[in-house]
Formats: structure tokens, sequence, C-alpha cells
């Protein structure tokens, strides 16, 4: 079984505590080639970095938009791990996300 680590801390802003916006998700995305490392890989370890304030819905979104919509929900979940190295509350906006990923995927 082939893994990856995805290092979210490579894309932060040198001080900054929050991920936010549709830009800046599109951006990591891309820089990152986070759609390829899906698919040359079982399980994705997914790293939340300490010392975060904020992780935007509308982050998530748009960074994780083409691996939801082509593994769904459930095979999402089998396929990414996430790991929080702090104490930020992540779960609900990433949640969010994907809820609302798939809602306007559907609506299309």
């Amino acid at each position: 079984m082939k893994q990856a680590i995805f290092e979210l801390e490579k894309y932060r802003t040198k001080g900054a505590k929050v991920f936010t916006g549709r830009d800046k998700g599109k951006y990591v995305r891309k820089d990152s080639k986070f759609d390829e490392l899906e698919k040359d890989n079982d399980k994705i370890i997914f790293k939340i970095p300490a010392n975060l304030f904020s992780i935007n819905p509308s982050f998530f979104e748009e960074l994780l938009i083409n691996v939801v919509i082509k593994l769904g929900k459930e095979g999402f979940w089998k396929k990414y791990e996430f790991v929080n190295e702090g104490n930020y509350k992540y779960e609900k906006p990433l949640h969010d996300a994907i809820d609302r990923i798939l809602r306007e995927n559907n609506a299309l």
C-alpha cells in the first residue's frame, strides 16, 4: 500500500494563523499537485499544523474539490486520514466543505 503525507504547514504564509479563501485553497491545490497525490497513493495522511486559529470551509472546498467529487464522501474518508498537530478544531469546517462540494456538484 502506497501512502503519502500532505503537510499543510509547507503552504502557510510565514507567521499566519489562518488558511482562508478559495484563492489560497486553489493555490495550494495547484502548487502541491494535490490531485496527483490522490491518484498516485492508496492513503493520504493530511497533517494540520500546530498554532492555527482557523481554516475556512472555502479554503477546504477549493483544495479538496476534485478529490471529493472523484471519491465521494465514503471514498474520501477511506483514503484520507487527518492528523492534527495542534488543537484547532478543524472537523466542522472540513465536514461543511465536503458537504458543500457534494451538494453543489449534485445540483449541476
